[in-house]
């Protein structure tokens, strides 16, 4: 199983008298990183929740906002002075360089964030628990479409894996036909050279021998098999955190194929590794979108 990095999620219920809303967005990212926005008296809590998220969510770049939908009756409010007076003075600075009629900036400024905040909320011990069934159903939601979306890059991974294997047994094919070819070259320098009688053919074979096994290839494709093959197992393997695993097996099987590609020799075999290295970027490309 797979699962992408990129998502959305939401969640809303409402908690004794407050609605809570919980929109959670994730992409791609080596680490976990989240930005987290939530009204003033979740403050208390945010190192929690920021833990709760990273304990389910593992790495990624997550933005997360909560909002409350006030329900209940009314409360008093509070309104942050020393924001206003700054939110005020940005704002008629922006109206007076778009000449725009400054006149309903109170409207607007009572609507920005924190400006006015409900005085003496506090979250209850039950309530708090409540809470965390919203954030976790917001989880569960993003979740839901990772692992929709990766399903969708595990079929991509595996085609591209498949066409490295398919160039591959081309190129097994073409090895034998390349050591011959070295050997028939070999000997018609050789002939072109010093004649065709003043050579020692046994010598000549024992270095042609030497050469060739310079240049053998066979050892690589092994390993380069078997990589693909270990690829195709982890997409399998039930540990919903896999993309590093991936990322190293593919710095494998690219350094196969780059080693296949110095030691050919044969303009043949140099298109297969091209098309190797093709579908090797493909993959590392979808493999930075994976958990």
């Amino acid at each position: 199983m797979v699962k992408s990095m990129t998502g959305f999620g939401r969640a809303e219920q409402t908690v004794g008298d407050k609605t809570f809303l919980v929109d959670i967005k994730s992409l791609n990212g080596k680490q976990f990183e989240l930005q987290l926005k939530l009204p003033g008296f979740l403050k208390p809590y945010e190192f929690e929740i920021r833990k709760l998220i990273s304990e389910k969510l593992g790495r990624g770049s997550l933005d997360c906002i909560i909002s409350l939908k006030q329900t209940g009756s009314a409360k008093p409010v509070s309104i942050n002075t020393d924001l206003a007076k700054a939110y005020f003075k940005a704002l008629e600075e922006l109206s007076e360089e778009l000449k725009l009629d400054p006149s309903h900036i109170l409207s607007t400024l009572v609507k920005l964030p924190e400006v006015i905040t409900p005085t003496g909320d506090t979250l209850s011990e039950d309530e708090w628990n409540e809470f965390k069934k919203v954030i976790l159903l917001a989880i569960d939601d993003l979740n839901l479409h990772r692992q929709e979306e990766g399903k969708a890059l595990e079929e991509d991974m595996v085609s591209r894996i498949e066409n490295i294997l398919k160039q591959q047994e081309e190129v097994i094919k073409l090895e034998p036909l390349r050591q011959q070819k070295i050997r028939d070259g070999l000997k018609k320098l050789l002939e072109e050279q010093v004649g065709k009688d003043n050579y020692d053919s046994n010598r000549l074979e024992q270095e042609i021998i030497y050469y060739i096994e310079k240049i053998d290839i066979s050892e690589e494709q092994v390993r380069l098999k078997n990589h693909c093959d270990y690829f195709k197992s982890i997409l399998k393997e039930p540990e919903e955190s896999k993309g590093k695993k991936l990322s190293f097996v593919l710095q494998e099987i690219g350094r196969e194929v780059n080693t296949t590609g110095s030691k050919a020799y044969d303009a043949t075999i140099q298109k297969c590794v091209v098309l190797m290295k093709d579908e090797l970027e493909k993959a590392k490309e979808q493999v930075l979108n994976v958990l």
